[in-house]
């Protein structure tokens, strides 16, 4: 039998802000580690709401580290000062976001061609013994060879983990993810490694597991947004009855609708759009007019309402 390997919430931009995290470990969990969307310098300040979104005591999960994105190791610098002032002693740092308009600026896995920059961007690790690293990757930006060109620099630097979406960086979420090139990468790195990329159902974890022995975890990030009890399900070895998926999901559904209301001040208008933005993903096997129903709601009754009848179709 498999053993059961911790699984980690990938971050993404717009979606997995410290309000979802605290809603889903509350009504779902089965998560080892949450990590905060990237942290990055703008203008050279920080946006609030990342202030906001790692300040210990706005976050109730049981296990959160903050990630940095930045082209060098001076501006990453500046960002770990932050966590450190908030008190972290873990830290992740971004070489996987292929949005074009900052992989250009070589953040991200645009920096991933150059490996003088990558190089240098990770010298900062050395300097910070006391902050325990870990870095998430793509193979390359347009040549999977890329990683493979890392791995020495990768190697001789003390970190925790590596985790790695087997996807080019030109790629952003399109096409196949690139299994062959994972093993090679994983055949050459010396750090524990973590999958990530296309997990949508359990099978799919088994499949990875079984595929690649040894590895150190499960990375998910668009899987558990369609599907919040994916770890769960995995964790306990079930599958959530419809009566128990629907419940969790309204309580779920309740708490960031409550916590939104609060926290934004735009008006009706602005919260619809963001609770809208939790079922971009979510249950893409439910029903196509109960979705269209709640994307196209412009009122919040209506909005609601067709909630609450897509939650019922699915008991």
């Amino acid at each position: 039998m498999q053993k059961t390997l911790p699984i980690h919430f990938a971050p993404l931009q717009g979606y997995t802000d410290v309000i979802y995290r605290n809603a889903h470990a509350a009504c779902f969990g089965g998560i080892d580690t949450y990590y905060t969307p990237f942290v990055r310098l703008e203008k050279g300040s920080f946006r609030h709401r990342d202030v906001r979104g790692i300040e210990p005591e706005n976050n109730q999960v049981s296990h959160l580290i903050p990630q940095l994105i930045a082209p060098t190791a001076e501006k990453a610098e500046k960002i770990l000062s932050l966590f450190i002032e908030k008190g972290y002693k873990e830290a992740d740092i971004n070489m996987g976001c292929p949005f074009p308009i900052l992989a250009k600026r070589h953040n991200g896995s645009g920096i991933l061609p150059y490996p003088e920059e990558v190089q240098a961007l990770l010298s900062l690790i050395t300097k910070y013994p006391q902050i325990s690293f870990s870095i998430k990757m793509r193979l390359g930006w347009e040549d999977p060879e890329e990683c493979l060109k890392l791995a020495p620099i990768i190697n001789e630097l003390p970190l925790r983990q590596v985790a790695m979406h087997p996807r080019l960086g030109k790629q952003q979420y399109k096409g196949e993810v690139d299994l062959k090139a994972f093993e090679a990468f994983q055949h050459v790195c010396k750090h524990p490694l973590i999958y990530n990329g296309d997990i949508n159902r359990v099978e799919d974890i088994h499949r990875i597991q079984e595929q690649f022995p040894g590895l150190a975890g499960i990375m998910i990030g668009r899987g558990l947004l369609a599907n919040p009890a994916l770890a769960l399900e995995y964790a306990e070895n079930r599958t959530l009855t419809p009566d128990e998926m629907s419940e969790r999901i309204r309580d779920m559904h309740n708490q960031l609708f409550s916590c939104y209301n609060e926290q934004l001040q735009g008006g009706e208008t602005q919260l619809m759009n963001k609770m809208k933005c939790f079922w971009e993903y979510l249950l893409p096997e439910a029903d196509k007019k109960l979705r269209k129903a709640i994307h196209k709601s412009s009122r919040i009754d209506k909005f609601q309402q067709a909630v609450n009848l897509l939650l019922k179709n699915l008991q």
